[in-house]
């Protein structure tokens, strides 16, 4: 079995005394090794410089002095810059990073000199987009025949798919690898390095202090991620949404993974295209290790806000905005209830056919915290003998995707008389005729209020952030709704709410139950 993955804090200061008190840092916070990135220093003096550096050194230690045409700072004396490299490697670091382009050179001029536990790690850094196959098989091949002791490849993300396809690549590779996707989309290539084999990954000391695209925190790969425990046969599971960022999901399921001694990671998912991403993360050759057999056994007890629990059994992946709706296409069976949603937000790979398996508990958790909140409103919170609270009251979904399919089915099954409004009327009314009620077109909802007592769902990313400032309804139309539950948990207290809150009613919040986003 192969040694996990090295995780290496980048070092970007641009002083030598915040420099050295990062490594510091970086070794009480449990970094194998560090990066010092000379191209960020100012001032910089090389001889008197490394050897401060590198004399008294807590870690391991990759000097690197990247160049302005391999994308980053320095762009003076190519001389100078072999110079301080070669210094560095006297002085004793432990390696040097040196870009493909410049290399063969670099090579011959410390292959007499070269420390015997020093290696060399020869680097591409492509900020465009992520080669073919064959173009990453050719580049791994010249990294290799220039003498270098580590390939360190590097692409960008144009889809989350790129990352299986680099990673597909370099498995094979017959010296030790790093290997990376560079953005959001392929920060799972960072999460997942050590399941694949990657000698070291790269982080942040904290955020907001990285060195390329994408790098997540030190905190991040040793304490949510848990890297150091992730092996070749770690199960991966995750969230598939767009935007992704936000999601609470992977402390919850990682959380969870490690109280209950699972051997799997969940890990967000960025994806633009839902058919073609779990085409490149399903195939059995991924990777060439193992495929992503996802399907795994463990419950997960899930609190929330209404004091419902939820035991979910054997998840793949979480389904979270746009891709509900399209997910209910991707899958191989879908169960009935969500087919009449007509939405999926969990999809399992059932472990006897591989087949994908599409779920729908959105509905059950939203409803059961409105319930709650209709309990506390009219003071009989902790009374679950009133089955039905929504009964008969009016009920207002906004929004006629996933999620508004999902609250619409679940209030109508709850004896609610419901009005979807959204902002393509069209839509509205679809989803108005599956279930059986009656659409408004969104601009009409200002001017509705047939009746107090009304509910109000709002189930639309508006107000999600960066755009915080948003709002599905103005205040002035609030004072007709009892309650107001919003979808959005992103900041924690949306404009919709704070404008309900200020009218001194009643406003909900809550997040899905049974897959937490």
């Amino acid at each position: 079995m192969k040694n996990p993955t090295l995780v290496c804090a980048s070092l970007i200061a641009t002083s030598l005394e915040e420099m050295a008190h990062q490594m510091h840092v970086a070794a009480e916070r449990g970094a194998d090794l560090v990066e010092l990135r000379l191209d960020h220093l100012h001032n910089f003096n090389p001889r008197s410089d490394l050897q401060f550096l590198i004399k008294d050194r807590p870690l391991p230690v990759i000097t690197t002095f990247r160049t302005k045409w391999e994308g980053d700072e320095y762009e003076g004396d190519e001389i100078l810059r072999f110079e301080a490299l070669r210094l560095a490697m006297e002085f004793g670091s432990d390696y040097v990073d040196i870009e493909l382009q410049a290399a063969e050179e670099f090579v011959e001029s410390i292959s007499t000199k070269k420390p015997e536990n020093f290696k060399l790690i020869v680097s591409s850094h492509n900020y465009q987009n992520t080669p073919s196959p064959e173009e990453l098989g050719d580049l791994v091949s010249r990294i290799q025949a220039v003498g270098a002791d580590i390939v360190k490849i590097a692409t960008t993300a144009m889809d989350i798919s790129d990352v299986a396809r680099l990673f597909r690549v370099l498995v094979h590779c017959q010296v030790p690898v790093i290997g990376m996707v560079m953005g959001e989309r392929g920060l799972v290539s960072r999460l997942l390095s050590s399941k694949f084999g990657m000698y070291l990954t790269f982080c942040a000391l904290d955020e907001g202090k990285e060195s390329a695209p994408g790098q997540p925190t030190i905190s991040e790969l040793l304490n949510l991620y848990r890297i150091k425990q992730t092996r070749a046969d770690t199960t991966v599971l995750g969230l598939i949404s767009k935007p992704v960022g936000h999601s609470k999901s992977p402390l919850l399921h990682n959380a969870a993974l490690k109280s209950a001694g699972v051997n799997a990671v969940y890990v967000p998912f960025l994806v633009d295209d839902l058919p073609s991403f779990l085409k490149a993360f399903s195939c059995p050759d991924f990777a060439g290790i193992r495929s992503l057999n996802l399907g795994f056994h463990y419950f997960l007890c899930i609190h929330v806000v209404c004091r419902i629990s939820i035991s979910v059994n054997v998840i793949d992946f979480s389904v979270g905005i746009p891709h509900k709706v399209t997910a209910v296409t991707c899958c191989d069976e879908v169960d009935p209830i969500a087919k009449c949603i007509g939405a999926v937000n969990t999809i399992v790979r059932r472990s006897s056919d591989g087949k994908l398996v599409g779920y729908n508990t959105d509905y059950v958790g939203s409803i059961s915290a409105i319930e709650d909140g209709i309990r506390v409103l009219t003071g009989l919170i902790g009374n679950q003998t009133i089955e039905l609270p929504l009964a008969g009251r009016l009920f207002v979904v906004i929004g006629a995707g996933g999620a508004g399919k999902a609250l619409a089915y679940g209030a109508k099954e709850k004896g609610t008389r419901v009005i979807i409004a959204n902002r393509t009327y069209d839509k509205a009314k679809e989803l108005a005729n599956l279930v059986g009620a009656d659409a408004l077109p969104l601009t009409d909802l200002e001017s509705f209020h047939p009746e107090k007592g009304m509910v109000l769902a709002n189930t639309t990313s508006l107000g999600m952030q960066p755009n915080v400032n948003e709002t599905p309804l103005a205040k002035s139309c609030l004072g007709r709704y009892d309650l107001v539950f919003d979808a959005v948990y992103t900041p924690k207290e949306t404009r919709l709410l704070t404008f309900k809150r200020s009218k001194r009613d009643w406003s909900y919040h809550c997040s899905w139950s049974g897959n937490v986003h």
